[in-house]
């Protein structure tokens, strides 16, 4: 468990492109800047992380959730993030909801596909047990006119 920003190391490709997308064009950051932010991430994560997990340990739960962390934020007085935060958990549900249904379209498509195989295999089956029961009658009908 990472218990002192230095030991939870963002990676720094994240940090890069959050930068560029937070700032306008045409501005650079130093190695130095992009640390310092990367270190006030951290800080920030392992802060944020311990206060909703005071709310879920107050509800008697070891599983945070969303609402753990909303809490938190409004304990840590980020109220101004509240609602894009919202906004953005719904669009993750909604993203979430729309995976599921695929995944499960996906499997009634493989169930009929699989249902629909079975029933040309047994179809398959029963014309060869009917052409294998033909056969006989047929020898029997040749050595009866011998």
């Amino acid at each position: 468990m990472a218990e002192r920003p230095e030991d939870l190391n963002l990676p720094n490709a994240v940090i890069t492109r959050i930068i560029k997308e937070a700032l306008p064009d045409g501005v650079n950051v130093s190695k130095e800047a992009r640390r310092a932010i990367s270190q006030a991430a951290s800080v920030f994560v392992l802060y944020a992380t311990s206060c909703a997990n005071n709310f879920a340990m107050k509800a008697k739960r070891k599983t945070l959730n969303a609402g753990d962390v909303l809490a938190a934020m409004e304990e840590m007085e980020f109220e101004r993030f509240l609602e894009p935060l919202r906004e953005a958990l719904e669009v993750y549900k909604k993203g979430q909801k729309g995976k599921k249904e695929v995944s499960e379209q996906k499997r009634k498509d493989k169930e009929k596909k699989t249902d629909s195989e079975n029933d040309k295999s047994r179809e398959e089956e029963e014309e060869e047990e009917e052409r294998m029961e033909e056969e006989p009658e047929a020898e029997e009908e040749e050595e009866v006119e011998n």
